[in-house]
């Protein structure tokens, strides 16, 4: 299986255990078969900083963080669902897309009170991680490796949140 499944397969039973599944994020097993990478408090420091990258450099508008925090690759999705006909499609954002919205000032505009930064590690497992951040208007699934020895968001899964009426 590759660790690409594993992490999606980890986001999955997250969304699907609710609580057990973030009682576990906050204490990682640190025990693993011979062999296996053992993640060490330094991997949860960096999966964390490249999430704060990530969303605090979107408010800032801040496009070296939020380069730092990203795989060149990074594919940012979203399903997005026509109300009329209820086809699904996906909207697909790179990772130079991201950081030129950013650096054209992307999240500046958000005021200061709606600017969530809400973090949650989920998994690591070798030199793959799953983590949660909640934004002001949407959720996102950080999936994350470990490149080149520092921690870089390679895939970004993410939800608006309901508008209230």
């Amino acid at each position: 299986m590759t660790s690409a499944i594993r992490c999606t397969a980890a986001v999955l039973a997250a969304l699907a255990l609710g609580p057990l599944a973030v009682a576990r994020a906050q204490a990682p097993v640190t025990q693993g078969a011979a062999g296996e990478h053992i993640a060490t408090a330094a991997d949860s420091a960096g999966i964390r900083e490249a999430a704060m990258d990530y969303i605090q450099g979107w408010y800032e508008g801040n496009a070296d963080r939020m380069q730092r925090a990203l795989h060149p690759e990074l594919a940012k999705r979203i399903v997005r669902t026509d109300p009329k006909t209820g086809r699904s499609n996906l909207g697909t954002m790179g990772a130079l897309t991201l950081i030129t919205s950013t650096r054209m000032g992307g999240g500046t505009n958000t005021p200061a009170a709606h600017r969530r930064t809400d973090y949650r590690l989920l998994d690591i497992y070798e030199s793959a991680a799953v983590a949660r951040v909640d934004a002001g208007d949407w959720v996102d699934y950080l999936q994350l490796a470990k490149w080149n020895g520092r921690w870089v968001i390679v895939n970004v899964l993410w939800e608006l949140r309901p508008q209230s009426p």
